[in-house]
């Protein structure tokens, strides 16, 4: 046994050893030790595999204590999950440490708690219920006793007090039978498919326009029928002279006839009267009011476009409808005669009210017209029926907004007859007229633009989500591949046919909606714009700012280049604030003076003027009103100057040409005089 004495560092276990007997006598010392047996020997035992090379300090060094943090080592760190919102799979950021070893639902109630308390109330009631039905069953019933003693009852010795037998018998069962036929499954096909929002309501829409043929064919059957038992005398004279080709010609004839005759100084005055007083007026004129077209069937109604026939100068169509949004009605369309005031050459209805319409240059009986509910018509005049013979659906994607402005194509390299529409849902479209229907191409989507640097560098990234509203349009004349767009947002747009994804410029000048847009007739640089921020703007399209600005003061209801002279326009508003609801012409000649008008006449009372177009022959200007009206008036020979001839004028000039040097030099007085200023 090793003696006893102070341990080593270096030993780091110790054992627990019992004492050992005294074998034998020894010294004092060995004695002494046996007075402690009781207490316990530790032996420091050094483990082979500690580390002989550390230093004491070494071992002296405390050890970091071991931090146990509450996280569950097999808990997923990379869960997923599916966003329908972002439609993208995200990761789960928060993990779930929890892990359960062992659980047990427990019936330990906690003393004085509401559930023991509870739990004890019931128990009570039980023991009380209980105790009450026992006290009732130990009541022994009372009763009188009979007065003859034999009726006495006696009682039973008997164990079985009721004398009970208990008899059982059992019969057979009957034997079930189950029978059960199989038939073979029908056969079935899966069908799988995705249904969007827009489909719909494309089907919805298919559906209705269903839905209104069918009304439409029904009510038709029922005119015709009762058409059929009331007029059996007129079909069996269908074929008299009376009501003949030639019979419907003359009476057409003698009914102009008649009217010119009842009418004769108006048309004396409009082939003859010439304004004397022009030659004192110092370059100014006058208007005279010829005649006021008007419809029973216009009514109430508002003029929203006119159109001169291009091929039959006293033939021109205007369209009614409404420009208050709430009052939404239907539209008609009613085609005026100069040979005839009295009353419509046709007449068309429609479903909603017109917003625009216009002749085909090559074909004077085929009109275009677009609709308030985005829906674009071709009529042709000379057809018996007074049903379109073309009209846009929403399987053929109609507009979903009014269309604001149509415009036939005159480039027919294709071989087949088309139109352009512009519409407040931000597209431009292409209507093709194929064989039995209309189809559309889309030509340009109108996108918004942020900022003032909106042109041809405009970058996608910088545009704006959703799309412009398209108010107006223009093609140039003599390149027919650019074109005009005014939006909603007061800007206006140059784009090209062949560049469909972008706009070639971008010009703004105006602070609200643009309505309309005109290029110049004889000037390929030069367009016009009107706004209702109550200005007319004079632009070249190579410039992006505006070569000239009128200010009238008053709402614009339109604007129209003359067909006669590069630098006269005219412009219709109201009368000001003291008299809003009459409507005013405002005539402007710029080669006689560029700062004010030539002709400011008042035309109508109590009524609003909602466009203008000018004859490209004879000398008038027709005007249309907010109450049905269209005012023919003829303009004084200082209104309608044209081009000027002199003796050094070459003769090899053509009209066209000085036209286009007369607007030249507009141009160089205007910048000559920016340029001083």
């Amino acid at each position: 046994m090793p003696p006893k004495g102070p341990a080593n560092k270096r030993q780091s276990v110790a054992a627990p050893v019992e004492p050992a007997p005294n074998a034998g006598g020894g010294d004092g010392e060995q004695d002494g030790d046996m007075d402690d047996f009781d207490m316990p020997v530790i032996i420091k035992v050094k483990p082979e595999d500690q580390m002989s090379w550390l230093t004491p300090e070494e071992l002296e060094k405390e050890v970091p204590p071991r931090v146990l943090y509450p996280q569950n080592p097999r808990a997923p760190h990379n869960l997923t999950h599916f966003s329908h919102k972002d439609r993208a799979f995200k990761r789960e950021d928060q993990v779930d440490q929890v892990v359960f070893h062992h659980s047990m639902d427990g019936g330990i109630l906690l003393r004085d708690s509401p559930d023991d308390q509870d739990q004890t109330e019931i128990q009570k009631r039980k023991e009380e219920e209980a105790q009450g039905q026992e006290q009732d069953d130990d009541k022994e019933v009372e009763f009188d006793p009979p007065e003859d003693p034999q009726e006495m009852p006696v009682k039973n010795p008997l164990r079985n007090q009721f004398n009970f037998s208990d008899r059982a018998a059992q019969t057979k069962n009957a034997i079930l039978r189950e029978r059960g036929w199989a038939t073979e499954p029908p056969p079935t096909t899966g069908f799988t498919g995705t249904v969007t929002q827009w489909d719909i309501f494309d089907q919805y829409m298919i559906e209705i326009e269903l839905a209104k043929e069918k009304e439409k064919d029904h009510n038709t059957k029922g005119k015709g029928s009762f058409d059929d038992e009331g007029d059996k005398g007129k079909k069996k004279d269908a074929n008299a002279p009376i009501y003949s080709d030639s019979m419907k010609l003359s009476i057409k004839l003698m009914e102009r006839m008649v009217n010119q005759n009842a009418e004769a100084e108006v048309y004396h005055d409009f082939k003859y009267w010439e304004d004397r007083s022009d030659e004192f007026r110092d370059g100014e004129g006058t208007l005279l009011p010829l005649w006021r077209f008007s419809s029973e069937k216009a009514k109430r109604k508002q003029v929203t476009c006119i159109k001169w026939n291009p091929q039959y100068n006293d033939l021109c169509a205007v369209g009614f409808g409404s420009y208050d949004f709430s009052r939404r009605g239907t539209g008609v369309i009613c085609c005026y005669s100069l040979k005839n005031t009295r009353f419509p050459e046709y007449v068309f209805n429609t479903d909603a009210g017109v917003c625009c319409l216009d002749w085909h240059p090559q074909h004077p009986a085929v009109i275009a017209v677009g609709l308030y509910d985005g829906t674009v018509l071709v009529y042709d005049v000379r057809a018996k029926t007074k049903k379109p013979i073309y009209q846009s659906t929403v399987r053929t994607n109609k507009h979903t907004d009014p269309v604001w402005e149509v415009r036939w194509n005159t480039d027919e390299s294709g071989g087949t007859l088309n139109f352009f529409s512009i519409s407040s849902d931000g597209r431009v479209s292409n209507w093709l007229l194929m064989k039995n229907k209309l189809e559309s191409e889309e030509v340009m989507e109108l996108k918004l633009i942020s900022g003032a640097s909106g042109g041809a560098g405009e970058d996608d990234e910088t545009s704006l989500a959703g799309l412009a509203g398209g108010l107006c349009f223009d093609f140039n004349r003599h390149s027919e591949h650019l074109f005009l767009v005014g939006t909603e947002e007061g800007r206006i747009h140059k784009c090209s046919k062949a560049f469909s994804g972008q706009y070639l410029e971008t010009y703004e000048g105006h602070s609200m909606a643009v309505y309309t847009v005109r290029w110049n007739p004889f000037h390929p640089r030069i367009f016009l714009s009107a706004s209702a921020d109550w200005t007319v703007k004079m632009w070249d399209h190579q410039v992006r700012l505006p070569v000239m600005s009128f200010d009238l003061g008053q709402a614009i209801g339109d604007v129209a280049w003359a067909p006669y002279s590069s630098t006269t326009f005219a412009a219709i508003t109201s009368d000001g604030p003291v008299a809003p609801t009459s409507g005013v012409v405002h005539i402007y000649d710029l080669s006689i003076n560029r700062n004010e008008h030539i002709c400011e006449q008042k035309v109508v009372k109590r009524a609003k003027l909602t466009q203008v177009a000018f004859n490209s022959v004879e000398p008038i200007l027709i005007v249309g009103d907010d109450r049905g009206g269209v005012n023919t008036l003829k303009l004084s020979p200082n209104l309608r100057l044209g081009v000027v001839r002199t003796e050094e004028t070459p003769a090899e000039k053509t009209d066209e040409d000085l036209q286009v040097e007369k607007m030249e030099r507009l141009l160089e007085m205007v910048t000559e005089t920016k340029e001083v200023s």
